[in-house]
């Protein structure tokens, strides 16, 4: 299984030209405003279509209601949301239905139980994506360069399809994808010079490493 990866935090078309000539799966557009990667909806609108569907769009969104998912859904157009809230299963299920778009969910990890819980999300969230969780009251729940002990799904019965995020970069991608066998590998500030600014070199060797382990994985099946 080739691990997908996404770029997050995407603020500028030339950013996103970088990811998508790299061979990005998947590139995010942050819609918070306390982040450094925040985007407005016309922004936003405008990256999406400058990526015309060359690769999945997925907008990043904290505890949005109903005016903000159909502000989204019909000003940007993204492919996918992604809800990095507090966000119940049944909140879940019913931005998907008002959305009609596939859903991206993240669970905050710090002990297995953490991981237990991602359980509630399996019949609704199309991936449930682990992040490491943010310290107490912290107001930014996701991007801060941190990681959580990858062990914790290394176990069975971990949910799939799932993605890791948090703390990851070029020089522990490979160590992440060998012990969680993901389907899915999410940065953003490990591809940063400074908050919430991407840096197209740091960008392009995230993607040319982590494709690394689709070329191990078919040099050991052969």
């Amino acid at each position: 299984m080739s691990v997908k990866i996404k770029i997050c935090g995407v603020q500028t078309k030339e950013i996103a030209e970088v990811a998508i000539e790299a061979g990005a799966d998947y590139l995010g557009l942050v819609f918070f405003p306390p982040s450094p990667r925040n985007v407005s909806l016309e922004e936003g609108a405008a990256l999406v279509k400058t990526i015309d569907g060359r690769v999945p769009t997925v907008a990043v969104l904290v505890d949005p209601d109903d005016e903000m998912i159909d502000r989204i859904v019909t000003t940007v157009n993204p492919d996918y949301l992604q809800l990095h809230g507090k966000e119940s299963p049944e909140r879940v299920a019913a931005i998907k239905v008002r959305s009609e778009l596939p859903v991206i969910k993240a669970v905050p990890v710090e002990k297995a139980e953490d991981v237990e819980e991602a359980g509630g999300y399996v019949e609704i969230a199309d991936i449930i994506l682990f992040d490491a969780k943010a310290p107490k009251g912290s107001k930014i729940p996701g991007g801060r360069g941190e990681a959580f002990d990858w062990e914790l799904l290394s176990e069975p019965g971990v949910p799939r399809p799932f993605g890791v995020s948090g703390g990851l970069d070029a020089s522990n991608v490979l160590e992440a994808v060998a012990v969680t066998d993901p389907d899915l590998v999410d940065v953003s500030s490990g591809v940063e010079s400074a908050p919430g600014v991407k840096d197209a070199d740091l960008v392009r060797s995230f993607i040319n490493v982590a494709k690394l382990s689709e070329a191990e994985e078919q040099q050991a099946a052969q």
